[in-house]
């Protein structure tokens, strides 16, 4: 069957956001090809968890708030203690902040950059380390927002819409 060259039987994935969207729907799917899921979240990923684990699949619940860089090397412990391993790291939480730039503020800022940039480079560092340790190839897929690449465009065109 064709799916078998798709067959991720026995590997660890390590999504981060994936209580709802696109960070659940990756994370079923990996779970379905065949991977142990290590769920990294702010909130309980109650849904997820469950469906993970009909799919026989096993499932470990990370609470972080990856704003700070201090939960990685306990995500990193946690994962191995469970599953001795991490193959795949899926970096997919993260967040957005609308405003004027004349608004914005440091906070929003720095909030904004410590999730979607910081913690992502700083988690991809870690699991790349534990790829190194384990002397296996590993994959890192960093997922992004349409707005990465707009640039806040539209938000900026209907703002200059309601002034004309």
């Amino acid at each position: 069957m064709a799916l078998n060259s798709f067959s991720l039987e026995g590997k660890v994935a390590l999504v981060t956001g994936c209580d709802v969207g696109l960070g659940q729907g990756m994370a079923l799917g990996l779970a379905q090809a065949g991977c142990d899921i290590v769920g990294v979240n702010i909130v309980e990923p109650t849904e997820t968890a469950q469906r993970i684990r009909e799919t026989g699949r096993r499932f470990l619940d990370i609470r972080a708030d990856l704003q700070s860089t201090q939960a990685i090397p306990s995500i990193i412990e946690q994962a191995l203690e469970a599953f001795g391993k991490i193959d795949v790291l899926v970096n997919n939480a993260g967040i957005i902040r609308r405003d004027d730039a004349i608004n914005f503020s440091e906070k929003d800022w720095d909030d904004v950059m410590n999730i979607n940039i910081k913690s992502l480079f700083f988690l991809s560092q870690s699991v790349a380390k534990q790829f190194i340790a384990q002397k296996t190839k590993g994959k890192i897929i960093n997922v992004a927002s349409m707005l990465s690449f707009q640039g806040g465009f539209a938000y900026l065109l209907i703002q200059h819409r309601k002034v004309q």
